[in-house]
């Protein structure tokens, strides 16, 4: 199963770059997590200033600034939802203080003719 994952640190700071060790050490356990199988993708997300919140009700749209800070994502491969919680968990031991989104990816199987 592929769960989507959305980060979002405790610290409120957008932009930084991560020190060196931290780079070093985050970067180990990408490798591990994509060697094992597990990691399917991961990406660093912008600051929400180059982001936008769209809404639509009514029929009107309104588009606002994100509220919420969200630093990156990744999709894993995961047996089931606890292995995906352990997931997390180990990229949060080497990420730091925040929250963890866990969303697992509907698959659905192509339909016969």
């Amino acid at each position: 199963m592929r769960y989507l994952t959305l980060w979002r640190p405790a610290s409120g700071e957008e932009g930084a770059m991560p020190d060196p060790g931290h780079m070093a050490e985050m970067g180990r356990l990408v490798e591990e997590m994509t060697a094992a199988g597990k990691l399917v993708v991961t990406e660093p997300l912008a600051a929400r200033a180059a982001g936008a919140r769209v809404r639509r009700a009514g029929g009107d749209f309104t588009v606002t600034e994100e509220g919420r800070r969200m630093a990156g994502y990744a999709f894993l491969e995961a047996a089931s939802r606890e292995e995906a919680v352990e997931l997390a968990r180990a990229f949060m031991r080497v990420a730091g203080d925040g929250e963890l989104e866990i969303r697992q990816v509907l698959e659905f199987a192509p339909q016969p003719a």
